[in-house]
């Protein structure tokens, strides 16, 4: 089956009135991605260094507040963890993490509209699970409807229509060849994200690659023939959040990004 013939179904773009944006429906744990609504922008905040889950999400709460905005403003997060987790793991996890934003009234009719990425790096890892950065709304009237902030939620080589691990793109094989299958298909499944926000790949401001394996191979091929590498490359040295999973990307076109201290 080739890599185009498994991609997802397009997802529906909801409206999220109470965080001033919109959001393509995804599963559980978050959603595909988010794109700012008139008279928002899109701010990005990195912790200098990450903070145990429960710790940012009180910082988040607390930033969000000192910026005059309500919980419902967080449009989408950046996770770190130890190591890949299995499975059911990663669905265990998720269920404790979703169950703060149900609290802070995201979740609403069943939806979770905010984007998320979780990643374990490969060396220095954290020792639990942690915040690498989150992203929310603010209110801005100079903001260009025109082109408005976006950002794609992280996806790996897995279609989530399909059985895991037997759905997996090129399961197993990190040769040149299975790491460019996925790569295809994380690349495809990024522009398909972006169509369904109303936006284009090719306009992103940061675009990140989260893989182990060398990518070097990839980057006229995969990366230039799509015009991506105009705006830089950010790769990590990570692994996805799953067990068996080996490339993992997400992209974003946010103009305001701050680097918050301890």
């Amino acid at each position: 089956m080739g890599v185009r013939a498994i991609l997802e179904t397009v997802a529906t773009l909801h409206e999220f009135a109470a965080g001033g944006y919109a959001f393509l429906e995804g599963g559980y744990p978050y959603s595909q991605g988010v794109v700012a609504r008139p008279g928002h922008a899109l701010v990005r905040a990195r912790f200098a260094h990450g903070l145990p889950i429960a710790q940012g999400f009180a910082r988040i709460e607390a930033h969000l507040r000192a910026a005059g905005r309500p919980t419902t403003a967080l449009a989408a997060c950046e996770l770190r963890s130890p190591a890949p987790f299995t499975f059911d793991g990663f669905g265990e996890f998720n269920a404790g993490y979703r169950g703060v934003l149900e609290r802070w009234a995201l979740v609403r009719g069943g939806l979770n509209p905010v984007a998320r990425s979780n990643l374990a790096p490969a060396y220095d890892p954290p020792g639990e699970p942690v915040f690498h950065a989150f992203t929310y709304t603010v209110a801005d009237a100079d903001a260009p409807a025109a082109a408005p902030d976006w950002l794609v939620a992280g996806s790996g080589e897995w279609p989530e229509s399909m059985p895991f691990p037997q759905g997996i793109v090129a399961r197993g094989d990190t040769s040149p060849a299975g790491l460019a299958r996925k790569a295809d298909y994380v690349l495809d499944t990024m522009h398909q994200r972006c169509a369904g926000l109303g936006m284009h790949l090719r306009d992103a401001t940061a675009v990140q690659v989260y893989t182990v394996h060398d990518i070097h191979p990839l980057l006229a091929p995969a990366f230039a023939s799509r015009g991506l590498l105009g705006a830089g490359l950010t790769w990590f040295a990570c692994r996805p959040p799953i067990r068996e999973l080996e490339f993992e990307m997400d992209v974003r076109r946010v103009r305001r990004e701050v680097v918050l201290d301890p």
